[in-house]
């Protein structure tokens, strides 16, 4: 026997009502605690920060940029949740560098990331390039070492002009030195 409160059956339509806030609340809250928790695996681990970007040089670097020094996050793309993403193929060269470039956009940013693994077993020359519209570039040397563990440089971060697929993000890894061998490149584009 079902009994309501006030004799009549509830209405149908609130019933879906009430479900789609129950919906629509999950849906709020879940991004929410999935952001507020941090990424896993952060805990305890050390930032050291090397010189970079003419550092060493004496050269003045902007403080707000990010570093070209690859970061050893066991996350590979910690990315937020707003963050759109258009990488092109994971590719491997003979020689051992492993990379897979993407471009990035957040909001009205958009930037180039690459992430890496050298497993040459020397230190490498490596430069990330965001090429975008109206023929403009931005070029960043990342630091290559020789360390054989998964990494990953970026480009600043720029305001967008023009939609994601304006963009196009390459990487080029060489041998050190001047004229040093094409190792591998690695584009955002399939």
């Amino acid at each position: 026997m079902v009994c309501y409160s006030g004799g009549r059956p509830p209405d149908p339509r609130k019933l879906r009502l009430l479900a789609l806030v129950g919906v629509v609340a999950g849906a709020v809250a879940l991004p929410l605690a999935v952001a507020s928790a941090g990424q896993v695996g952060d805990a305890g681990q050390k930032v050291v920060r090397t010189p970079s970007r003419g550092q060493d040089r004496g050269e003045r670097v902007d403080a707000k940029e990010p570093s070209a020094v690859p970061s050893r996050s066991p996350l590979i793309l910690g990315l937020g949740l707003a963050t759109a993403a258009r990488c092109g193929p994971e590719l491997t060269s003979p020689e051992g560098i492993e990379a897979q470039t993407c471009v990035l956009v957040q909001g009205t940013d958009t930037w180039a990331r690459t992430y890496y693994r050298n497993a040459t077993g020397k230190s490498l020359d490596s430069v990330l390039s965001l090429l975008g519209p109206g023929g403009r570039t931005l070029q960043t040397r990342c630091v290559t070492g020789a360390d054989d563990e998964p990494a990953t440089c970026e480009t600043p971060r720029r305001h967008s002009r023009g939609g994601p697929s304006a963009y196009t993000a390459v990487t080029e890894f060489a041998e050190r030195g001047a004229g040093g061998a094409l190792l591998l490149r690695s584009g955002s584009n399939s």
